[in-house]
C-alpha cells in the first residue's frame, strides 16, 4: 500500500481510503469483515458522513455497533466525517457544526474525529461562525483536524480569513473520466475548447502550493453517479483496452489500473473507495503501489477521451 503524509500533523496514512456510506444493510459479521480486509490491504483511513444510511447518522451508528475499538486500535485508524448537508439546504452554522459532530461521536462511539470536512459549499456561510465551532472542537479534543470537501480555492480562503487551525484536505470527485480537476489545466487557453472551461478555479495547484491533500470520491465512476466505466466497452471501448493491457503488464487488476492512475500523481492523491467487497479494497490497495510511466499514464488520460492540444 502506497503511503502518504497527512498534511502538516506528521502521520502517515493510507493513499486508499475505506468510505462507508453504503453499510447501512450490511450485517455487524459483513461490516467487520469488510474492515478486517481493509485493514489487512493496509487502508487506515475510514470516511464517514452525517448524513450517509439516508437518515442523520445511520452509517456511523453501524460502524460503531460493529466495530469495537480498543485505544490502541483507535490511535492506529484515521475516522473523518463530514458536516453542512441537511434536507434541503446546506448549514455551517456553529450550532449545526457542534450538534452534528456531538452526534456523530455518539455514533461512532469514539471519543474524538481525526478529521472533520465540511462537505458541500455553503453559500450563506459566515466564517466567523465556522471559526467558533472549530474552537470550541479543537479544545475540547473533539476533533483533531479540519478540511473541507468540494469547495474551490476562493471557498477555502473565505474560510480562513476566520478559521484559525489549518484546513488539511479537500475531498472532491475525481476519475480517469470524470478529471477536470487536471484536464483543465492540461489544456488551457484553448477556445472553442470545453475541457479548457475552468470548473473549480485551478484548485489542483491550489492544493499543492497550499499543502492540502485532495481525497478523490468516485475514483470508477463514468460521471456523476451515471455508473463505472471499468467493463463499459459500449461507452469506453478503447480506455477499458488500455487498462486492460496495464493490469497485465502490472500484474493487478483493471480496478487496481484506475487507483494508481490517479495515485500516480504527484499531488498525493488519495481514492476514497465506496465498495462493500473486500476483494475490491485488495485489487484498489494492490493498484496504488503500481508506478505507471508517464507514457502509461497518459495513455489512460487521452484513451478516455480527454485532449492534448
Amino acid at each position: 500500500m502506497k503511503t502518504y503524509q497527512l498534511p502538516q500533523t506528521g502521520r502517515t496514512v493510507s493513499s486508499v481510503i475505506l468510505g462507508l456510506m453504503r453499510i447501512k444493510a450490511m450485517s455487524n459479521a459483513e461490516i467487520q469483515h469488510l474492515i478486517g480486509a481493509a485493514r489487512d490491504a493496509g487502508v487506515d483511513v475510514f470516511d464517514h458522513a452525517d448524513i450517509y444510511g439516508g437518515e442523520r447518522h445511520l452509517c456511523e451508528a453501524r460502524f460503531g455497533e460493529a466495530i469495537t475499538l480498543s485505544p490502541a486500535e483507535r490511535e492506529q485508524i484515521v475516522i473523518q466525517s463530514k458536516v453542512g448537508i441537511r434536507k434541503g439546504f446546506f448549514d455551517f452554522s456553529s450550532e449545526h457544526i457542534l450538534e452534528s459532530v456531538d452526534g456523530s461521536l455518539a455514533a461512532l462511539k469514539t471519543g474524538y474525529l481525526d478529521l472533520l470536512l465540511l462537505h458541500r459549499p455553503d453559500t450563506l456561510v459566515e466564517p466567523e461562525d465556522v471559526a467558533k465551532a472549530f474552537e470550541v472542537l479543537k479544545a475540547s479534543g473533539k476533533v483533531r483536524n479540519f478540511g473541507v470537501s468540494n469547495h474551490t480555492p476562493g471557498q477555502i480562503e473565505l474560510l480562513k480569513s476566520a478559521v484559525k487551525q489549518p484546513l488539511i484536505v479537500n475531498q472532491v470527485q475525481l476519475s480517469i473520466t470524470h478529471a477536470p480537476l487536471i484536464a483543465q489545466g492540461v489544456a488551457a487557453n484553448m477556445a472553442g475548447l470545453d475541457q479548457s472551461i475552468t470548473r473549480d478555479v485551478g484548485l489542483l495547484d491550489y492544493s499543492r502550493l497550499n499543502n492540502m491533500m485532495l481525497q478523490a470520491w468516485s475514483p470508477f465512476q463514468k460521471g456523476f453517479f451515471d455508473g463505472v466505466f471499468l467493463g463499459d466497452r459500449e461507452n469506453f471501448p478503447e480506455l477499458n483496452d488500455v487498462i486492460d493491457e496495464l493490469a497485465k503488464a502490472h500484474g493487478v487488476t483493471p480496478t487496481g489500473i484506475a487507483v494508481a492512475w490517479i495515485t500516480r500523481h504527484p499531488a498525493n492523491i488519495q481514492v476514497v473507495l465506496g465498495t462493500t467487497k473486500p476483494s475490491r479494497v485488495a485489487e484498489s490497495a494492490a493498484g496504488s503501489d503500481v508506478q505507471l510511466t508517464r507514457q502509461e499514464w497518459y495513455r489512460l488520460f487521452t484513451a478516455a477521451g480527454h485532449k492534448l492540444p
